[in-house]
């Protein structure tokens, strides 16, 4: 399909298409959007789903991608429970998903493989980056904020247990209304990295064991 020509909006980024799509097994159908000029030049997308609801800020998730959990169910993280839990919230309540494409907090892929060699020897997460010359976390959600603006969205409630997420947002000229914690997805496996995440990131994971 030829992209359509940019929808002009009151941001530097601009709409380049946006299709239908059904998920989660026909369950739902979200709207697709892709965009062009977001600051980084990723393809990063984003996902309409749900009611339209002018009573109250939209829920919104920034989901940064993670091929093991999103795609193969690994247990060494939450990311693959997360997606699906928001796309069921965001799908009742009125919002959008973010699928952001910043692997491994922004290492990518084949690094974060690497640092999960180095916590199989019994590194934490943040201590395996480390290892490897990089920052315990390198995304930057300029570009969600680029793309929320893209649709005209300058207030939300944010789906997200990790405070960054909201303080970069609110950096970049998005109002947060509420934080609204995601469930709590423990496993034998992943145990040390939610741990890991409280302590060293503050995020707000309840019921920890």
């Amino acid at each position: 399909m030829i992209a359509q020509p940019p929808i002009m909006m009151k941001s530097g980024s601009t709409i380049r298409q946006k299709v239908p799509i059904p998920v989660l097994d026909g369950y739902v159908t979200g709207m697709f959007y892709s965009f062009y000029g977001l600051p980084d030049g990723k393809e990063h997308f984003l996902v309409e789903l749900g009611p339209k609801n002018t009573a109250k800020a939209p829920l919104v998730r920034l989901h940064s991608e993670c091929m093991t959990g999103d795609v193969f169910g690994s247990q060494r993280c939450d990311c693959g429970p997360q997606l699906r839990e928001s796309l069921f919230r965001i799908n009742s309540e009125g919002g959008y998903l973010l699928y952001l494409r910043q692997e491994g907090r922004g290492i990518g892929l084949y690094s974060k493989l690497d640092a999960y060699h180095l916590q199989g020897q019994g590194m934490d997460t943040y201590e395996a980056n480390r290892q490897l010359s990089f920052d315990d976390d390198l995304r930057d959600y300029s570009a969600a904020a680029a793309m929320l603006k893209a649709l005209d969205v300058m207030q939300i409630r944010l789906l997200s247990n990790n405070p960054d997420k909201a303080a970069q947002l609110t950096a970049n000229g998005i109002t947060v209304t509420e934080r609204v914690q995601t469930g709590t997805y423990q496993s034998a496996h992943n145990r040390g990295y939610l741990q890991a995440k409280v302590r060293r990131a503050q995020h707000t994971i309840n019921n920890l064991k």
